[in-house]
């Protein structure tokens, strides 16, 4: 597998890694909540070999090694993320490969911006993390008190290992150690004394004061008019959820495949060629399709 090349973008706000040559036609790559563009390093040298693309993954503001933001970290500031690469890149249209809270982005950017999307390849996400109408004054009432109390010191470790094991245990969804290692290893700085500590902003895991509610992001799966695939783990978060299926039914011509592994089943060992096979046979039945419609 080849090694991925270090990038800075938007002006070097923004971090990447890239694999692939940089002639060759561009996907940007957006990862979830609390990792980094790591999420992508045994996906991303499987699909430049099959499809002949250059894969960029992004680290969002506030993760890997991009810069903290001065602001919030709401879900649709990350579009202006997607952007500004796309600009640094010189991407007029966007193929976009995105996990868990980078979907929802991709999905938001599709929504808003349908003109500039060419597909979208989601793994284990789809649309955002929503609050209830009713709910929404709860909500904010979270948001505000956490963000007026001050961040909490980013952790620290004795060495990488111990972060590794603190990423199994304290994780947001279920993973394993070799499937954490590149993430953590990405997020890692070392500190004096030899210890590590993580780059990533603490102030991430703030509520968010404000969520669209359950009709914002059904309409807006809705107004995504580019070819879409959807990679689930059969453990993964989505599943059979009320919520999972009417995202799936509200978005216009989503081809859907299940298979086995977690919600991280592009990065996990196993799985990881199977997904890359599925992506594989997508994009190239829908260059047969073009192709025959074209004839």
């Amino acid at each position: 597998m080849s090694e991925p090349r270090d990038l800075r973008l938007a002006d070097g706000r923004l971090a990447a890694l890239s694999w692939g040559e940089e002639t060759s036609p561009t996907w940007l790559a957006l990862h979830g909540w609390l990792d980094n563009a790591a999420s992508f390093s045994r996906l991303a040298p499987r699909l430049v070999e099959r499809l002949g693309i250059r894969v960029v993954a992004l680290d969002f503001a506030g993760h890997g090694h991009s810069e903290h933001s001065p602001g919030d970290y709401a879900l649709w500031d990350y579009c202006h993320d997607v952007l500004d690469a796309a600009e640094a890149l010189g991407l007029e249209r966007l193929s976009l490969l995105a996990h868990s809270m980078g979907s929802g982005v991709a999905c938001l950017t599709a929504a808003a911006l349908p003109e500039r999307l060419e597909r979208l390849v989601l793994i284990d996400g789809l649309g955002a993390v929503t609050t209830e109408a009713d709910q929404a004054p709860g909500q904010l009432r979270r948001g505000l008190l956490a963000h007026r109390r001050a961040a909490s010191p980013a952790p620290h470790y004795p060495d990488s290992e111990t972060a590794v094991a603190a990423r199994v245990a304290g994780g947001a969804t279920p993973i394993d150690a070799d499937t954490a290692a590149p993430l953590v290893a990405r997020n890692l700085r070392i500190l004096a004394g030899g210890r590590v500590g993580l780059r990533t902003d603490a102030r991430l895991v703030r509520p968010s004061p404000v969520r669209f509610c359950p009709a914002q992001a059904l309409a807006c799966l809705g107004a995504i008019r580019c070819p879409a695939l959807l990679v689930e783990g059969t453990t993964g978060i989505l599943g059979e959820s009320r919520r999972a299926q009417a995202a799936r039914s509200a978005l216009p011509g989503l081809v859907r495949r299940v298979l086995p592994g977690g919600h991280h089943l592009h990065l996990e060992a196993a799985p990881v060629e199977r997904v890359a096979e599925s992506i594989t046979a997508w994009v190239e039945a829908a260059s047969r399709s073009a192709g025959e419609g074209s004839a």
